[in-house]
């Protein structure tokens, strides 16, 4: 049931708002070890002043539960996902929209796949045209500044 004080107009106009499931995701590959890229995507967000909220390992938890849920399949031979925010820049998009809450926390993907050793994946999310791009800005500074 609906909160009393949120009118269900108002909550589908909300999920209306959150992004889709397929969203594009801006990838660069690089050679080298997956904690090492991992570390300096770390301290590439650190050094920006930026709080990292959490760190999800995905890819120990899908090797851990593949049995459990009656898979095989390594689909990844590591995988992280970090998420973070910025006071500064979420505050400038939500100002223009608040909507753009749909898009917070930000994460920054660091994986390797089982068929291409040495080869880390380092990816965020496409932001949409609009305010939306000062975060896709400063994603892209945060992987570039990790992988020089």
């Amino acid at each position: 049931m609906p909160h009393p004080l949120i009118p269900a107009a108002a909550l589908a106009v909300f999920a209306l708002a959150l992004p889709a499931a397929a969203d594009t995701l801006v990838t660069r590959t690089v050679e080298g070890s997956f904690d090492e890229i991992a570390f300096a995507v770390e301290n590439a967000i650190l050094e920006k002043g930026l709080v990292i909220d959490s760190v999800s390992h995905v890819g120990d938890m899908l090797e851990r539960t593949k049995a459990d849920v009656g898979a095989t399949a390594t689909i990844f031979t590591k995988a992280d996902v970090f998420q973070f925010c910025s006071a500064t820049v979420s505050r400038k998009v939500m100002e223009a929209d608040p909507m753009n809450i749909a898009f917070c926390p930000y994460g920054i993907y660091v994986y390797e796949l089982p068929e291409t050793p040495g080869q880390i994946g380092v990816a965020h999310r496409e932001y949409p045209e609009g305010p939306m791009q000062e975060v896709q800005a400063l994603l892209a500074d945060i992987v570039e500044t990790a992988l020089k």
